[in-house]
């Protein structure tokens, strides 16, 4: 189902596939953020998913919509399901066996509606560990997604791959340590957390990125590097104070949206949205 976009001048235009979090719970823990014995309120989990739905449709974006499935509390971290670039979609293979069934379900997605896709050979989360930036690809290693899926990337999209070491288990996939900003490979930016990465790794990214913004460690704990841009708007977690005031003295609008039930299973906004790269 494709929801229709109420278009906003002057936005640049993305596509984006969501899943509605009706079986949303915590029952299982693999990461640091899940507490089975937390109560979830689905119902307040629906209502924060709906509203980043509808803020994407305000920005004049298209959101997509894959059926969310019975066993799959967590399929509705989007994101994770796989990765597009240039109309080809490199399929997720995940590591934990509780969410393994996620990866074949996002690539029939795909493949029904006519996508190029490639069963992924090795393990990797998806959007989760893999984000383009520019004509670059950084791909996240050390929790969940295998340095020989950078290798397999790599080859699937003919873009460089630069492979980052993630080390702090609160920040297990890439996208909650790293947020991508600007895709315009001529001005592309992000924003991190340098002690989520390896000292060889915050090396690189000071090389690629010596503009990049640093965030705060509150800015991290409120998970606000999980945020979506559009190179103009960045919808951030509330809590990321800090990451606002430097996207703001940047010169991009922050639009705060609370996923704090999301929090709960580790994921938020861009946990919650899959990038469909035409």
């Amino acid at each position: 189902m494709t929801a229709t976009a109420r278009r906003a001048p002057g936005r640049t235009d993305r596509h984006y596939l969501m899943c509605e979090p009706v079986h949303y719970t915590v029952s299982y823990e693999i990461n640091p953020w899940m507490d089975k014995t937390r109560y979830t309120d689905v119902e307040l989990a629906l209502r924060q998913w709906r509203t980043l739905r509808d803020t994407y449709l305000d920005l004049g974006h298209t959101v997509e919509l894959i059926d969310p499935l019975p066993g799959l509390p967590d399929m509705v971290y989007a994101a994770n399901g796989a990765t597009v670039v240039g109309g080809v979609v490199y399929s997720a293979k995940f590591r934990y066996p509780e969410r393994q069934p996620e990866g074949p379900a996002y690539q029939k997605w795909f493949a029904d509606r006519g996508y190029v896709t490639h069963t992924a050979a090795q393990i990797n989360e998806g959007e989760g560990d893999i984000l383009v930036v520019g004509d670059l690809v950084l791909a996240g290693t050390g929790f969940r997604t295998d340095r020989a899926a950078h290798a397999e990337a790599q080859e699937l999209f003919g873009r460089p791959v630069i492979s980052l070491e993630l080390v702090d288990p609160h920040y297990y996939h890439l996208d909650t340590a790293l947020a991508v900003i600007s895709s315009d490979p001529a001005s592309p930016q992000v924003a991190y957390y340098p002690p989520a990465f390896s000292a060889g790794s915050r090396a690189v990214l000071d090389q690629l990125f010596p503009d990049a913004i640093h965030a705060t460690a509150s800015d991290a704990a409120a998970l606000g590097l999980n945020a979506v841009s559009d190179g103009e708007n960045v919808v951030v977690a509330p809590g990321a104070r800090d990451l606002a005031a430097a996207l703001r003295e940047r010169g991009y609008t922050p639009i705060p949206v609370d996923t704090s039930e999301l929090l709960k299973g580790g994921g938020g906004a861009k946990c919650c949205t899959l990038e469909i790269r035409a």
